[in-house]
Order: C-alpha cells, then structure tokens, then sequence
C-alpha cells in the first residue's frame, strides 16, 4: 500500500474543509440516466474546527489516477468504516460518499468497456454506469463480509444494460415484450442445437411454457430494435439498389380478382352458349363476327345476346353489393 494512505488526516482536519455535494446533470440520457451524479469540489473554509472532527484518523488520499486497485481497495474499506458513523446529509458525508465514487471509477470504467461495441457514445455508458456504482456505494453494508467491488459490478452492469434496454430500441414496445424477445432467442438457440433445425412456433410455445399466440407476438415485436432508413445504401456485394427501390407497387390488377369471383356464380347460372360467347369474346379476344361464324349465327345476333347477358351480370352484381 502507498505510505500516503497511511499517514493520518489530523494535521489537514481542522484546515481543509470536507467538498459539498454538487450535482451535475446527465446530458442525453433519459429516464434513470437524469438522476444526480456526485462530483466532489471544494468549498470556503467552514468556520470552527470542530465540525470536522469526524474527519480525524482518515489517511491522505493522493491523488485518484495514482491510486492503484489494491490500494483503493483498502482505502474505500477504511472509508465504509467511516462513513457508517457519520449522518447522512452531513458536509462529513458528502465528502466519504464522493470520494468513495471518485475512487471507485475504475469499476465503472471496466464495466463500460464491454459495451464498447455499442452504437451509443462511451461518455454516456459511463455516466449511466456511474449511478449504478452510487447506488451500490448507498446500499453497500461493509458488516456482510462481501468485498465492494464483488458487490458493485452487478449494480453497475445492471444500470448499463437497463439504459440499453430503455433507448436502444427503434420502437418502443412494452417491457414484457423486450424480456419475451431475449427468451425467445434464448430458447431458440437451445431447440436450434437440439432438433438441429429452426424451431417452430408450437415448440418455442411449450419450451416457454405459453401460448403461440404470445410466441408470434414476441416475434413481431423483435422487428422493433433495429430500423433501418429507406435510403441507406446495400453493401457493396449487394447488386440491388436502396430499400425504397425495392419497395412494392400497388397492383390496380387486384380490384379486379373480387369481380372476378363475384361473377363466378353468376356466369356458372347461364345458359351454356351465353358462357360460350364470354368466353370466346373476353378469353379468346375473337370479334362479334367472328363468334359469329363459330357458331353459326350472325353477328347482329351475337351482339343481342352478349348485351343481354353482360346486362344480367352487371345487375347480378348490384344486388350482391
């Protein structure tokens, strides 16, 4: 250990005031994220040496960036010792707690690292992380035996992944819905190495143990993490254009699919060389006299029955709507 951290504070306790507690806002980050984040600064000295008294016996603390792990961790030890005898809301407190965090920041810092691969910038990962560690400072009882950094990289991990969860989706969906999506990919790792095969609704459904209704929904709600612009470019190997070139049209040929079957039934109903005239005329294109001559009537004839049949289909079809 730094001989420093060994040295008693009794000379500086009556001289150098403990630093205020400060807030300082996080930028850009929603929810959770806005909560106060400690910073220790220094403050005019306060008048009577007694009020720091309870400051007494603590070492010289050098300067953070000097402080090796083990060191910090023995000096945050001594100051969990003493931050349970000070009164919360104190100058005395304040001054523990915030440099208890300033110590601690490598924690943050390596917790942040895994998520490094993230799209959101690293500054934000660590402001996010540094409330998880304030959180575990507030809620960490040296009296259990648990070494603090054993106890604070789950706090820490745990603010990081919940600022994930809340703003990296594309689309916001329910809670619910984001944890069933990590069970569903889970589960289907696991029936995708089991079966050797992608797994089908019915069995992710008995594998979670709900219904397939609630299989499909998590399954759509997965298509809200990630969105991707109508104008971004394919890769460079992809020999189609931009999402928006790929996009359908709308196919004015389907209104005519409902006529179509509406008229099944009707022209099922005529007499067969009525059907025979449609289709001669509308299926194989061929001109009234020509019909004509197929069948051996004029074509003054044909044109009296196709108007008369088109005229009872037409009205058949006005009834049905």
């Amino acid at each position: 250990m730094s001989p420093r951290l060994d040295e008693s504070r009794t000379d500086q306790a009556t001289s150098t005031p403990p630093p205020n507690r400060t807030e300082t806002a996080v930028p850009g980050l929603p929810g959770p994220a806005h909560e106060a984040v400690p910073t220790a600064v220094t403050e005019p000295p306060l008048a009577g040496a007694g009020e720091h008294e309870s400051l007494e016996g603590l070492p010289e603390i050098p300067p953070y960036d000097e402080v090796g792990p083990l060191d910090a961790r023995a000096l945050s030890k001594t100051l969990f010792e003493r931050l349970e005898s000070l009164e919360e809301g104190t100058h005395e407190y304040a001054y523990v707690r915030n440099t208890l965090v300033e110590l601690n920041l490598a924690l943050v810092k390596f917790a942040a690292s895994r998520f490094r691969s993230r799209s959101e910038p690293m500054e934000d990962i660590i402001q996010v992380g540094t409330i998880g560690l304030i959180k575990a400072i507030d809620r960490f009882e040296l009296s259990r035996g648990v070494e603090f950094p054993t106890f604070a990289m789950p706090t820490i991990v745990g603010e990081i992944k919940r600022f994930f969860r809340d703003t990296s989706w594309s689309v916001r969906v329910p809670r619910r819905l984001q944890e069933l999506r990590l069970d569903l990919a889970k589960a289907g790792d696991e029936l995708a190495q089991k079966f050797d095969r992608a797994p089908t609704v019915a069995e992710l459904a008995e594998r979670l143990g709900i219904s397939n209704e609630e299989v499909v929904e998590g399954m759509a709600a997965s298509n809200a993490y990630t969105a991707s612009s109508l104008d971004a470019q394919p890769e460079e190997d992809d020999s189609e254009g931009a999402l928006a070139d790929r996009i359908g049209y709308e196919d004015h040929g389907l209104e005519g699919i409902e006529y179509v079957e509406s008229l099944k039934p009707l022209i099922a109903e005529l007499p067969p060389r009525d059907r025979k005239i449609l289709s001669l005329r509308f299926v194989a294109n061929m001109t009234q006299s020509e019909i004509g001559e197929e069948l051996g009537i004029s074509q003054m004839h044909v044109s009296r029955l196709l108007s008369r049949t088109l005229v009872k289909l037409r009205k058949g079809l006005t009834l049905e709507e």
